[in-house]
């Protein structure tokens, strides 16, 4: 496996037309956005993918048209994750890898499992997956974290080959930061620390955010990365606002609010989510104006 997850993956969205369908012309603009923003890879039908609200066969067409539009311009990670640890190791081992580099699993959630449980979740994915894996811990939305020593321990599988740590909580991060093994990449899930992780001795992030700033955001993680702190955090303080906004309703909500504000592809998303409120939108779009 090559470096290819150092740097900035951004964990894209799926756009939708105002009736709900799946907005391919705005997923061709966002695809072609990242890419030409200079972003490393791009993360397919994660969280931020709505990827629970789509059908089997949109999710198909969602891969589909990636794919065709990337046309391998950049490396593509695919979201394989769930709560039933049988029909994700079987989804898993059905990946196809001339299109991806990888896969991102996410903790089970609402089951909230044991720590045992997350380690034998992992052990039943990763030996049965035909790409290398991602493990990826968000208690937020999940219901429960996966600690550093599950983490750590995950980490001498042979086919687990790194962790997207979303707990905002820096010192589970320089926990395993301190012991992971030299080829273990340990990525930011969490936007707002992404630059110290990356300080810290961390390779980079898989960004919400960066999807709509992808310029300025991956060269704030590429300047970190060579240790360029500096100019890395003056981009940063000036991401802060927009950070926070992003999250303020709800992601994808404030994240397709910014894409918007930007014309790369509709605000919509599906139930259970709604619009970003009108006070959101004119603080989005306000900041977008002046960025």
């Amino acid at each position: 496996m090559n470096n290819f997850l150092v740097g900035t993956g951004t964990a894209l969205v799926t756009p939708f037309k105002e009736d709900g369908a799946v907005d391919f012309d705005g997923l061709t603009n966002l695809v072609d956005y990242c890419i030409n923003g200079g972003v490393e890879y791009l993360v397919v039908l994660g969280t931020t993918g709505e990827s629970v609200t789509l059908s089997k066969q949109e999710k198909q067409e969602v891969i589909n048209h990636i794919v065709k539009v990337n046309d391998k311009r950049l490396p593509l990670v695919l979201g394989v994750g769930g709560n039933n640890t049988a029909l994700v190791a079987e989804e898993a081992s059905q990946v196809d890898a001339n299109d991806f580099q990888a896969i991102l699993s996410v903790v089970p959630m609402y089951n909230k499992p044991s720590q045992e449980g997350i380690y034998q979740h992992y052990k039943a994915v990763a030996n049965a997956a035909s790409l290398p894996v991602i493990i990826y811990n968000v208690p937020g939305r999940t219901g429960v974290n996966m600690e550093a020593a599950t983490t750590l321990r995950l980490a001498a599988h042979s086919n687990i080959v790194g962790v997207k740590e979303a707990t905002g909580d820096i010192t589970q991060v320089l926990k395993i930061l301190k012991d992971a093994p030299e080829d273990f990449y340990v990525i930011s899930g969490d936007d707002m620390l992404a630059l110290p992780l990356v300080t810290a001795g961390g390779h980079g992030v898989i960004t919400v955010v960066g999807q709509g700033f992808p310029k300025a955001f991956s060269d704030m993680i590429r300047l970190g990365l060579k240790g360029e702190n500096k100019p890395a955090y003056n981009i940063h303080y000036k991401l802060i606002p927009v950070t926070e906004y992003a999250f303020d309703e709800g992601n994808p909500v404030g994240i397709k609010a910014i894409l918007a504000a930007q014309n790369v592809c509709s605000a919509t998303v599906r139930l259970p989510l709604v619009k970003a409120t009108k006070e959101l939108q004119h603080k989005i779009d306000s900041y977008v104006n002046d960025f």
